[in-house]
């Protein structure tokens, strides 16, 4: 049975449209797979360090003695990969702020993303290490920006989670929430059928 690790990175709170769509996608989850494991991964109520000029040398190798906060950092890090590897399901929160991703979900990127641990380099280029994960992607926008030159979200994702290996990723929209309480409303039932649909894909696998 599927492991599903559930990432949300929305500074909202319960006030999120993302945070209620990964909200739906858990309850409907376990609805049809009893028993199932679900870990879910509060980006912003518990913030990752961003990384800077001394916690960049805790993820690098190095003979260098560490500094408590770069042990700590490295820890960090190696528990996020631990629970990123042991998951067969990868479910990404990331609703579009500034046209771009949460600063809570970059940071987390920025500590598993690491060298000879989560991808290496080869003569034929770069390797990603994470394999054979699902991923879905739900991404709020105020906006309606799908297919177009504005979404720098889901071209960096998909960029970034290939880099990793992640090469299956599924992106659920939900678009023009700030065109009024009709629109958000459409655009959160939208969602979620493309949400039941994944869960019926995911039981069918």
């Amino acid at each position: 049975m599927s492991k599903v690790l559930v990432l949300k990175s929305s500074i909202l709170a319960n006030f999120s449209q993302s945070n209620q769509l990964a909200d739906y996608l858990v309850a409907q989850y376990q609805a049809a797979n009893s028993g199932s494991t679900v870990t879910v991964r509060d980006l912003a109520a518990d913030p990752i360090p961003v990384l800077d000029g001394e916690l960049v040398g805790a993820l690098r190798p190095s003979d260098a003695p560490l500094t408590p906060r770069q042990e700590e950092a490295l820890a960090l890090s190696n528990t996020l990969i631990e629970e990123l590897q042991a998951h067969d399901v990868i479910v990404i929160a990331a609703p579009m702020y500034n046209f771009n991703i949460p600063t809570q979900l970059k940071n987390y990127f920025d500590l598993v993303a690491r060298a000879g641990v989560t991808f290496k380099y080869t003569e034929k280029g770069p390797e990603g290490l994470v394999k054979g994960k699902r991923v879905i992607v739900l991404t709020s926008r105020g906006g309606i920006h799908k297919d177009t030159a504005s979404d720098l979200v889901a071209p960096y994702l998909s960029l970034f989670l290939g880099f990793l290996g992640m090469s299956d990723v599924e992106f659920v929209y939900a678009e023009g929430i700030a065109y009024g309480p009709e629109v958000a409303t459409k655009a959160q039932t939208d969602a979620k059928a493309a949400i039941d649909a994944a869960i019926k894909e995911l039981a069918a696998a």
